[in-house]
């Protein structure tokens, strides 16, 4: 059993590789531009209280009292993760007279919603 079982340092000093051309992967990566902009998003969705709002969302437009009720929080740390929601373009606003009325950007949002909500809850 011991020949079998190897050590992440013994992989890697036995490993060659796949033996293919690298080329094509490197070519399609994204850039480190890319990459940290979607690390930016990911972080966003990192919060539990911006993932309610996002839900919230996904039933309906809001306004940020209807979101201080369904969360139980004060208008000014819902005003500051909504800020922080439109800053990434997860949110979008659109304001009626004083009222200012939030939902999400598009439907993309809602599909990695759903999509990650399917993940999490299939066994």
């Amino acid at each position: 059993m011991k020949d079998i079982e190897l050590t992440a340092e013994e992989c890697d000093l036995t490993c060659n590789g796949t033996g293919g051309s690298l080329l094509a992967v490197k070519s399609a990566m994204l850039s480190m531009d890319s990459a940290a902009q979607m690390a930016d998003w990911f972080k966003a969705f990192s919060d539990p209280t911006r993932i309610r709002i996002v839900d919230a969302l996904r039933q309906q437009e809001l306004c940020v009292h209807d979101l201080t009720v369904l969360l139980e929080m004060g208008q000014s740390a819902v005003s500051h993760q909504l800020r922080y929601l439109r800053n990434l373009r997860i949110v979008k606003r659109r304001k009626l007279g004083k009222t200012v009325f939030y939902s999400l950007d598009d439907t993309h949002i809602e599909q990695i919603f759903v999509q990650t909500l399917q993940h999490i809850t299939h066994e």
